[in-house]
C-alpha cells in the first residue's frame, strides 16, 4: 500500500484529505492519504524521513513550502521560479520537489473563462506572497506581456517584480482600481475576503467588461469581491478549482494515475465547505 499525507502547521482545516481520497477509492487504488500536523521546527527531519515513515511523499502547506524547496535534492522549473514546493516526492531516494500552485490556476482559469487569452492586455495581481509569486508564473508562462502587481506594502511588490524581470510591474495599492481596469484578468491572492473577512475593495464599475475576476480564497466559495464583480457584469472565476487542479500532479506521482478533476469531486468538497461553515 502506497502512503502519501500533506503536512502543515496547522493542518486540521486542509481538504486534501477529502480530494485524494475521492481519487483512491474512485481509480480503486490501494493507498492512503493523511493530514499531519508538523511544526515549523520539525519540518526538515519529516521531509528528510519520508522513506522511514513509509511515505512516497507529501503535499506541504503553509508555513513550510520554503522548507521543502530548500531540503529537495532535485526542484523543477516551477519550484525554482516560485522559489517554494507544495509537492515532494522519493525517486531512487533522492527528495524532489514541485509547486503545482501555478498549474493548477492557470488550469482552472482556461477551463472556467478560456476567452481571458482573447485580449492582448495586462494581468492584475492584488498581493505579493507565496501564491502571488505562482500566480505570476503562470502568466508569464503563458506569454503574458506584463503583470502589474499591487500590494499594501509596495517594498515586496517590489521585491516579487525584481525576482521576476522587467515583464512584471509593481503598482502601489491605492492604485489598484484605476490601474487595473484595463486587465484582460485580475486576481486576489490575498487573504481578504476569507471566511468573510475583509475585501480588496475595487470598485468594478469603471473596469473592462471584458475582465475576468479571479479569487483563490474558497471559504466562502463567493467572496465579496466576486460578488461586486457579477454584480458589475463582470466573468467570475472562484478559488476552489485551483485547489483542485493543483492536486493533480502529485497524485499521479504518488500514485500512478492522473486523477480527473470531476463536478461531483467539485460537489464532494462544496458539500464539506458547506457542512463547516
Amino acid at each position: 500500500m502506497k502512503r502519501a499525507c500533506v503536512i502543515g502547521w496547522p493542518i486540521e482545516h486542509s481538504r486534501s484529505p477529502l480530494i485524494h481520497g475521492y481519487w483512491l477509492n474512485r481509480y480503486g487504488i490501494d493507498g492512503v492519504y493523511t493530514k499531519e500536523a508538523v511544526r515549523p521546527e520539525s519540518a526538515e527531519q519529516f521531509l528528510k524521513s519520508l522513506a522511514l515513515r513509509g511515505l512516497v511523499g507529501c503535499n506541504v502547506t503553509v508555513p513550510h513550502k520554503e522548507t521543502a524547496f530548500a531540503v529537495a535534492s532535485e526542484r523543477d522549473a516551477a519550484a525554482v521560479a516560485i522559489g517554494a514546493a507544495n509537492t515532494v516526492w522519493l525517486d531512487d531516494g533522492r527528495l524532489c520537489c514541485s509547486n503545482t500552485d501555478a498549474f493548477g490556476f492557470m488550469t482552472h482559469l482556461s477551463r472556467s473563462a478560456p476567452d481571458w487569452t482573447a485580449r492582448d492586455a495586462p494581468v492584475a495581481i492584488l498581493g505579493a506572497g507565496g501564491a502571488a509569486r505562482a500566480i505570476v508564473h503562470g502568466f508569464l508562462a503563458a506569454g503574458v506581456e506584463q503583470v502589474r502587481v499591487f500590494n499594501r506594502s509596495f517594498d515586496r511588490a517590489e521585491a516579487l517584480a525584481r525576482h521576476f524581470g522587467p515583464r512584471v510591474v509593481a503598482k502601489r495599492w491605492e492604485d489598484r482600481t484605476a490601474k487595473a481596469a484595463s486587465a484582460s484578468a485580475i486576481v486576489n491572492t490575498t487573504t481578504l475576503g476569507m471566511k468573510g473577512a475583509g475585501n480588496p475593495g475595487i470598485e468594478f464599475g469603471e473596469f473592462d467588461q471584458r475582465t475576468i475576476v479571479c479569487d483563490i480564497v474558497y471559504v466562502p466559495l463567493e467572496t465579496a469581491f466576486l460578488a461586486a464583480a457579477r454584480k458589475a457584469g463582470l466573468t467570475t472565476v472562484d478559488g476552489l478549482g485551483m485547489l483542485l487542479h493543483q492536486a493533480v500532479p502529485g497524485f499521479e506521482r504518488w500514485f500512478g494515475v492522473r486523477p480527473e478533476v470531476t463536478d461531483e469531486l467539485r460537489a464532494v468538497i462544496v458539500a464539506d465547505i458547506v457542512s463547516t461553515a
